[in-house]
């Protein structure tokens, strides 16, 4: 793994390429010193600035360049392969909400899945549930884990949980090596970046291993596209998971204000059990004086927002199909 310091003003990426504007006739690139610029693709034409007060780390391991600075109102960020990872002020949303939309939903989750997840949030959200008995993660890239312990141990906290066993490797490979029926609970996170994510979720071959490694009436909690991503449209995804996963498929989303659009979506499933999941309306309460292995209570999720979640505007569940409620 490279390693080395850097000044803030050195540091270049693929997201701190110059931005042309034209004003009044006249075009010319504005110059933003010790500041980091995060450009995505799938939203063209706009670019967040981040004033960096000191570089923390840059490295790269055999897949994917890492870097971490603080930054002066969003605390430490993590940029992974270019793409903004989370932020000390606002993964509580994602993390949270990816964690106990599926988790709150079911009685007495188990034994549950994390493909992906590597800073270890999810791990910390996850302790919360006293029913739990095993969480089995798996992650790609070790360095991920190492640098998230480092340098942000309120997120990495998940990891001292006993339950948690650790696998590095392939988190496809792994779900296909997985008995039938193995976990109450999956959780997805392991998709690059903040933008589409419909090439995952068209993956039928992907969903039919996770759908198998569910028992019935398991829940997968993926990521999915936000609502206000260019020419959002969750038909097709919502139709395929419910002819793979014969249950419940709902879409929620939440506000992440670091992410290109300020939100993200979930695609949540069931699989076909003794009772029908209603991902809407809580039935397993997250006892907010249970802390797990975090530091202190939730700091998004409560069972009003988790119901809220999935009250989508009309544009968006226009783009549902026709039979979605």
């Amino acid at each position: 793994m490279a390693f080395q310091n850097h000044d803030a003003s050195t540091i270049v990426t693929d997201h701190t390429r110059p931005i042309t504007i034209v004003q009044n006739g006249a075009s010319f690139v504005p110059t933003f010193p010790d500041c980091y610029v995060n450009i995505d693709e799938e939203f063209p034409g706009e670019a967040h600035v981040y004033k960096q007060e000191k570089v923390i780390f840059q490295g790269k391991s055999q897949y994917q360049d890492f870097f971490v600075f603080q930054s002066q109102t969003y605390g430490k960020i993590a940029i992974l392969d270019g793409c903004l990872q989370l932020t000390e002020k606002d993964e509580c949303s994602y993390q949270e909400m990816l964690t106990h939309l599926p988790l709150c939903s079911i009685p007495n989750p188990r034994k549950v899945l994390l493909i992906g997840g590597g800073d270890g949030g999810i791990l910390r959200e996850i302790s919360r549930h006293d029913s739990v008995e095993q969480i089995d993660i798996c992650e790609l890239d070790e360095m991920v884990i190492n640098v998230y312990k480092e340098f942000f141990p309120d997120i990495a906290i998940g990891y001292v949980d006993p339950r948690v066993n650790v696998h590095i490797g392939d988190g496809v490979a792994f779900i296909k090596s997985v008995p039938p029926g193995t976990y109450d609970a999956i959780i997805i996170d392991a998709f690059p970046g903040m933008g589409a994510y419909a090439t995952e979720l068209s993956d039928e071959d992907f969903l039919k291993s996770i759908a198998k490694a569910l028992k019935p009436g398991g829940v997968l909690s993926a990521q999915a596209d936000s609502v206000w991503i260019k020419n959002f449209t969750m038909e097709d995804t919502i139709t395929r998971c419910r002819n793979i996963f014969k249950g419940s498929v709902n879409y929620a989303w939440t506000s992440v204000p670091s992410y290109p659009s300020g939100s993200i979506g979930f695609v949540l499933c069931s699989t076909n059990g003794p009772s029908v999941v209603d991902f809407k309306h809580p039935v397993n309460q997250l006892d907010p004086e249970k802390f797990g292995v975090a530091n202190g209570p939730p700091k998004f999720y409560n069972s009003e927002i988790h119901t809220a979640a999935f009250c989508l505007p009309a544009f968006a569940k226009s783009k549902m199909g026709s039979t979605y409620a």
